[in-house]
């Protein structure tokens, strides 16, 4: 019996009664140290897919099935964008900072990628975007270049990374749930890891 309870136990998800996005957001300086290792690298795919995956705020899944024309108009970056998320089937709409134009725009024009192309190719099937386990793979090889534990981090610290940035600046809990495409802001409180007393406080703090 003892033994049979052992075996179900292995086989639970890592995951299960845990909320994905505790892991952790990057701090600035930690963005900056990790942008700048990757541009004194050259790695120019690396580093417009960490600058977008910031700024997007999107989920792995949707960050790496983007192709050229989401982020472009016409032969020119786009300031903003907006993604149908596969997840929720709901839109989510997000600037593109200036490094990150500049970062995808070489990275466009070193692959000599077309509208319709992924931005992300697999380099074994450049017809295919890089799987979200790649994605996770290279994640953990930047945090930790610059000496952060990679056991820490995964994907949804850079999804959580501006959002956190922001909720932290604004308070705007109701600006932060758009920004992540969050149908309730429950969702949102409990995403940004935030106790729900201090939610509370900030709501009473708002009212008018």
């Amino acid at each position: 019996m003892q033994h049979h309870l052992t075996h179900n136990v292995s086989q639970v998800p890592w995951n299960k009664g845990k909320i994905i996005g505790q892991k952790s957001p990057l701090k600035r300086n930690e963005i900056w140290a990790i942008r700048v290792r990757l541009q004194i690298r050259g790695r120019v795919r690396d580093l417009a897919l960490f600058n977008l995956a910031i700024d997007s705020k999107l989920r792995a899944c949707d960050l790496v099935r983007l192709r050229v024309r989401d982020v472009t108009l016409g032969d020119q970056m786009a300031s903003q964008a907006i993604v149908m998320q596969t997840k929720t089937k709901r839109p989510v709409q997000f600037e593109i900072s200036d490094q990150t134009k500049s970062a995808v725009s070489e990275l466009i024009k070193l692959s000599g990628l077309q509208a319709n192309d992924y931005l992300f190719q697999s380099r074994k099937i450049p017809t295919l975007h890089i799987s979200t386990r790649q994605y996770a793979k290279l994640l953990k090889g930047w945090v930790a270049e610059v000496g952060l534990d990679p056991k820490a981090y995964g994907t949804h610290s850079l999804r959580r990374t501006k959002a956190t940035l922001i909720y932290r600046r604004t308070k705007n809990l109701r600006a932060v749930q758009l920004l992540l495409g969050h149908s309730k802001v429950e969702s949102t409180v409990r995403y940004l890891g935030i106790e729900l007393d201090d939610a509370l406080e900030i709501a009473e703090q708002t009212e008018i």
